[in-house]
């Protein structure tokens, strides 16, 4: 794999044969996120929107975790009375990093590596896919820690892992073993961790191939799966102009 930028230490993209591979690389402090790390990640998203020749992104955490979460220090800030507009900033900078990752124009992958805790369960379910190593540990971790879920936690696992998995983790603090992840509808697959990465590019790999449709099928999956009033009806016509132009293409 080649790198093609590293705009800050704590952050890279890696980009070959039209897969990004960004890293949370801050293992010291099990990449917790931070108001810094938070923006070079927006960097990155911008970054592979604006290349036309990638097709997938997945995202990974070096070391023995996936993400810890948002980092305490600047949780503690934002909740200091009275609220600053600074603080405010700080913390939606750290959660508009999940819904960033949530609207990069290409097909998404988590390759969950090690824990994934609070804002880290936030950000595996803000791809579209994720792939956990059978020894990774899915903790919600607010209740623990007396604090409210924040950065639309509920949302983001009932969306994908259904109401009692949004409950279990969310509500009520339970742990996910990796292992386990794939049967309660948490993850597609569990994989070795030295092998997840290989897997998460070998996914990734044939939509990628072909970026411009990578793009458009990417995008009427989320609208298609996040819409809950779309109809079977309403989701053949708002795919039907897509799969024309896809057609159009095969016959030229």
């Amino acid at each position: 794999m080649t790198e093609t930028d590293s705009t800050a230490s704590e952050v890279r993209l890696d980009i070959a044969d039209g897969v990004a591979v960004m890293t949370l690389d801050a293992p010291d402090r099990y990449n917790a996120l931070t108001v810094s790390m938070a923006r070079e990640m927006h960097r990155c998203f911008e970054q592979v929107d604006a290349d036309p020749s990638i097709g997938a992104l997945v995202v990974t955490g070096a070391g023995r975790a996936f993400c810890a979460g948002a980092h305490l220090a600047a949780l503690s800030e934002a909740g200091q009375e009275p609220l600053s507009d600074e603080s405010l900033a700080d913390l939606d900078a750290i959660y508009g990093s999940f819904t960033r990752l949530g609207s990069v124009g290409v097909p998404t992958i988590a390759a969950v590596n090690g824990a994934a805790v609070g804002a880290g369960v936030n950000l595996m379910f803000a791809t579209d896919l994720r792939l956990v190593a059978p020894k990774a540990r899915i903790i919600g971790g607010f209740l623990k820690r007396s604090l409210h879920p924040g950065g639309g936690h509920f949302l983001l696992l009932g969306r994908s892992a259904g109401r009692d998995a949004a409950a279990a983790v969310g509500l009520f603090g339970q742990e996910v073993l990796g292992a386990d992840a794939v049967s309660k509808g948490i993850a597609w697959e569990a994989i070795e961790p030295e092998h997840l990465i290989e897997r998460a590019i070998e996914l990734a790999t044939p939509i990628a191939a072909d970026p411009k449709l990578a793009r458009a099928m990417v995008a009427s999956f989320r609208t298609e799966t996040e819409a809950t009033q779309m109809t079977w009806p309403a989701a053949v016509q708002f795919e039907r102009t897509p799969q024309l132009w896809s057609m159009h293409r095969l016959s030229h």
